[in-house]
């Protein structure tokens, strides 16, 4: 629930506050006075389109802010800290909406940034707009299916969310058949160049690493007159070769003579002990290394054939890999991932068959699913009209009914229901028609072209009202939906909006005393000599207050006393009325 609306440079609005209350707010005022842009404001506060020319002349932005009161675990408290936002103390929450000059908006939600599309989730629980552009909506018939679907309830919202779900699903089945069958040549044609790629891996079967593993070898074999003659120089260096016959030692020799000097005198001290004991490690190290290297010589053969085959083996990975611009490693990944493409589109005629099975099964679910919602449609269709029949003989219409044509359009591509083919989508099979027979004998017609004027509004309202009985809890609003009626019927109005308040806050613009004098709170909307409309251009009415209000417009004059009169007998006969059980 609203307790308060703040309007700043919007339109003729200055900076107006508007203290709500729950039950029936009246906001009412001379023609210009600015109404209009309360609404306009509770537009931006429910996440509707950004409309810069609403900015008052002079300002650089125009801003509305709310104050509701919300169950601080209701789901839409929850939804508002998931987006980051806070709840006051009280349990308030204050929502924003800035529209700026130069084409930005900015929201805000429990004091923090959110996007305008969260207010419009938000108002889907916590305000219902009725009004003339929604009217106009509503006689649509694109959005007359969706407001028979919100009567029936779940009768229709249960098989309709089953049925969602499977066509989406259908929706993905037809996308792979039709990639399937429309591709069939591109994907014979990508098959075809992957295992021609693939034959070329497999004809030269790489391992793993093989080309770094070849590339040290090659060295090996190209070089190996100098790696023999660089370990035998090093090892003649470690080790004295006796048949040189120049008697002169080796680095183990020199290094072992001076193992034996230091190990005489060892005993004498400690630290040349120790010195010994690392001599005799570095006698033993160079002794591994002069082993190894011969070992090394020994094994270093130079071998013409092998040099050659290694060669060409080298030549082989080397065209693989620049064939796939990356090392022998890349072009195993490659083919590991080939493979398993190549499996894929070899297995596109079996893939397509299970697709078409599913396919079929779908239709046949989605025919059930939208039988069941279709028959839940036609048996509400039934009751919807009686209410909304019931609804127009108090607003001076007795003879007249509404009907909802629930009804189907064939399709030779369509579900396969009562006996043909009908057409569908994602809301099922039906089109839903709001039909006005205005008095018996009368044709049914479509509401928009059945109805005066007057007519039109007093059956919209009709409508709304019986779209709204279940919105109890809500705030709910009716922007001049009294337009073109008046006398008993505008009674009729205010009695039904007073009844909706009594499990709703329901806030009226209207020009009806009719209407205001069922109001629990009558707030008048004027302007300042400048034209503008401020802060104190907002008042809330107490009963005097009221009687002047409704005497002007009843007779465009505060004081007249035939006026006061019948004003004072309005606001009674609506206090009987609302105080009857």
């Amino acid at each position: 629930m609203f307790e308060e609306i703040r309007l700043r440079g919007l339109g003729v609005i200055d900076d107006a506050v508007l203290d709500l209350a729950p039950g029936l707010t009246v906001v009412t005022g001379e023609t210009g006075a600015g109404k209009t842009m309360i609404v306009q404001g509770l537009g931006l506060l429910t996440g509707g389109r950004a409309d810069y020319g609403l900015i008052r002349p002079g300002y650089d932005r125009a801003f509305v802010e709310g104050r509701l009161t919300i169950p601080a675990d209701s789901s839409t408290a929850a939804r508002v800290r998931d987006a980051g936002g806070e709840l006051d103390e009280d349990g308030v929450l204050v929502i924003g909406r800035t529209l700026i000059a130069d084409g930005r908006s900015r929201v805000q939600i429990g004091g923090r940034a959110a996007p305008a599309s969260l207010l419009a989730e938000l108002a889907e629980d916590l305000v219902a707009v009725h009004g003339q552009s929604e009217a106009q909506r509503l006689l649509k018939t694109s959005t007359q299916r969706a407001a028979l679907d919100r009567f029936a309830g779940e009768t229709v919202a249960k098989p309709l969310a089953r049925y969602g779900e499977r066509y989406t699903r259908l929706a993905a089945v037809r996308a792979k058949l039709a990639d399937i069958t429309e591709r069939s040549r591109e994907r014979a044609a990508e098959a075809e160049s992957l295992r021609s790629r693939l034959a070329d891996v497999e004809r030269v079967a790489p391992a793993p690493g093989e080309d770094v593993a070849l590339d040290g070898e090659l060295r090996r074999l190209e070089h190996a007159e100098a790696l023999v003659r660089a370990a035998e120089t090093a090892h003649s260096a470690l080790v004295a070769d006796p048949a040189a016959g120049d008697g002169s030692p080796g680095a183990v020799d020199l290094v072992s003579a001076a193992r034996r000097a230091v190990t005489a005198e060892a005993d004498l001290d400690p630290e040349l002990a120790d010195l010994g004991g690392r001599i005799r490690e570095a006698a033993v190290l160079l002794a591994d290394v002069a082993a190894d290297l011969a070992s090394y010589a020994a094994g270093i053969e130079a071998d013409p054939a092998r040099l050659a085959s290694t060669q060409e083996r080298r030549a082989d990975l080397a065209a693989l890999a620049r064939a796939h611009g990356t090392d022998i490693d890349g072009v195993l990944a490659w083919a590991e991932e080939a493979g398993r493409r190549l499996l894929e589109l070899d297995g596109g005629a079996d893939s397509a068959e299970a697709l078409t099975a599913e396919r079929d099964a779908l239709l046949d679910e989605l025919a059930d699913l939208a039988g069941q919602a279709s028959a839940a449609r036609s048996r509400a269709a039934h009751e919807f009209g009686e209410k909304v029949a019931a609804e127009l003989a108090g607003l001076a219409m007795p003879r007249a009914r509404v009907v909802a044509v629930v009804s189907q359009r064939d399709d030779p591509n369509g579900l396969p229901m009562f006996g043909r083919r009908i057409a569908f989508g994602p809301g099922g099979v039906d089109d839903v028609e709001l039909r006005l027979v205005p008095h018996p004998g009368a044709p049914a017609r479509p509401v928009h072209r059945g109805a005066s004027g007057g007519e039109l509004s007093r059956v919209m309202l009709a409508i709304e009202v019986v779209l709204a009985a279940d919105d109890a809890g809500v705030t709910m609003v009716f922007d001049e939906v009294d337009a073109g009626v008046g006398g008993r019927a505008a009674v009729e109005i205010g009695r039904r909006l007073a009844k909706l308040a009594r499990t709703n806050q329901v806030i009226c613009i209207t020009h009806l005393p009719q209407v205001a004098a069922f109001a629990d709170r009558h707030l008048v909307v004027s302007k300042a000599s400048d034209g503008s409309v401020t802060r104190s251009g907002v008042a809330a009415l107490d009963d005097a207050g009221r009687v002047r209000e409704l005497s002007r417009m009843l007779a465009g004059q505060e004081d007249s006393t035939l006026a006061r009169g019948h004003a004072e007998e309005l606001l009674a006969a609506a206090a009987a009325d609302k105080a009857a059980p």
